[in-house]
């Protein structure tokens, strides 16, 4: 329980709007969009911001990046400044979740596609989530002795390899300089049990990489290839030797090598110029990864010559691990077990997956957590495992990831909580 009525106030704005959440969700998970095309869904964001009445509503910041600023009225808070963030945009990935919102779309023009596009990670819960913190904070207005920015930021999937986006193009365009943040806070929906919040001090995620390897060759056809030069094979070496990569590193620091998507250029009866494989790095601690790129590139290079062809490495879209410092976890401790209660809130294992939150979490300050959204329950190692009669467990990005809709005001009310108890004074490491 809460001795400040002001935590009290903030939970009856949640559950007022959070039909209003739900519908939000729906929508959006009706009509998702890609990394740099979020269009619909940053005119829905701003839209509603503006009719909030907020100080200011800036849209347009790194292709379709909205934030919106409130300035509480209550005086006081030593000028302290909360950037609340969801990331915006989906996935290509076909929508098996079974909901009768299930989205239909097919993405046409997206470089590689045509894609079917869902949000099977859960940011349109983000998304959601925090359209409906701001309505609240918006409400309770005179009770903040500082400002609040709602950052809808796009393109956390990562943008086209051709394009910039995510978080780190918001820095770059300015988006956090008047006024700047005194803490970052975000949150991720995961398949643990509903209504739970996971955090973990230290590397909540990891560091990572995006790869793509180009293995050249000569084109010829199918059925003179010794005229040639095939890039086949040495594509397949380098799929195959990426298996020994984990035995030269120490087997404490967990990285992954993961090669998802294979770019031909040739024809059944044609052996093609070019393979290109793209992939990602990722490492538990930062400090491996430029040895993982050094390995990852002698063995693409090698395996490549050793059957005539070349290799061209590079490394795109670094993303920093997400850190959550010791005395910042302990000051958000509190305010996470008022809102969900002690019982609920748990220390989860290290992961290996990453968000770019981390470009703000580790400028600013502040804390980044999961939310469970699933009917699982906390089985050994306190890993999530199916809940007896529910719907099971559905990890991010596969095409059965769901989300429980009646989960989504737990989202509105930490957003709420952490930050007025940021602007308080009340959570400060």
């Amino acid at each position: 329980m809460s001795d400040d009525p002001v935590h009290g106030e903030l939970d009856r704005l949640a559950e007022k709007t959070s039909a209003r959440v739900i519908a939000w969700r729906h929508h959006l998970h009706r009509h998702p969009e890609l990394s740099n095309r979020e269009a619909g869904t940053a005119r829905l964001v701003a839209d509603h911001l503006r009719g909030l009445g907020l100080d200011e509503v800036r849209t347009g910041i790194a292709g379709h990046g909205v934030v919106g600023v409130l300035r509480g009225t209550a005086g006081g808070g030593g000028g302290r400044v909360v950037a609340l963030r969801a990331d915006t945009d989906a996935l290509p990935v076909k929508d098996l979740c079974g909901v009768d919102f299930a989205s239909t779309v097919v993405d046409q023009e997206y470089p590689g596609g045509p894609f079917p596009v869902s949000h099977a990670c859960g940011h349109d819960c983000h998304t959601a989530m925090l359209m409906g913190a701001a309505t609240v904070l918006a409400g309770a207005r005179d009770r903040l002795p500082g400002t609040v920015l709602f950052v809808f930021q796009p393109a956390e999937e990562g943008p086209p390899v051709t394009e910039t986006g995510g978080a780190l193009a918001m820095v770059d365009a300015g988006a956090f300089t008047d006024p700047v943040p005194t803490m970052a806070f975000g949150m991720h929906v995961t398949p643990h049990p509903k209504g739970y919040v996971g955090y973990r001090v230290g590397h909540q995620y990891g560091a990572s990489v995006m790869v793509g390897i180009t293995i050249t060759g000569k084109q010829v056809h199918g059925s003179t290839p010794w005229q040639g030069v095939d890039p086949m094979p040495a594509a397949g070496a380098v799929l195959t030797g990426i298996g020994q990569l984990y035995r030269q590193v120490s087997a404490f620091d967990p990285v992954t090598v993961t090669i998802g998507h294979v770019e031909d250029v040739g024809r059944f009866n044609i052996i093609g110029q070019t393979v290109t494989l793209w992939g990602t790095i990722r490492c538990a601690e930062e400090s491996d990864m430029d040895d993982v790129r050094e390995r990852l590139r002698r063995l693409a290079e090698h395996s490549a010559a050793a059957y005539g062809a070349t290799a061209e490495v590079r490394y795109l879209q670094p993303v920093p691990p997400v850190h959550n410092a010791g005395p910042w976890v302990a000051a958000g401790l509190p305010s996470f077990r008022r809102v969900v209660g002690a019982e609920r809130v748990t220390e989860t294992g290290p992961t290996l997956g990453y968000d770019d939150v981390s470009e703000l979490i580790g400028r600013f300050g502040g804390l980044y957590v999961m939310l469970g959204v699933q009917d699982t329950v906390l089985g050994p190692g306190g890993l999530p495992v199916p809940e007896e009669g529910g719907r099971g467990l559905a990890t991010n990005h596969n095409p059965r990831f769901y989300a429980d809709d009646g989960t989504l005001v737990t989202g509105v009310r930490l957003h709420a909580h952490v930050a007025y108890d940021h602007l308080t004074g009340a959570l400060l490491p």
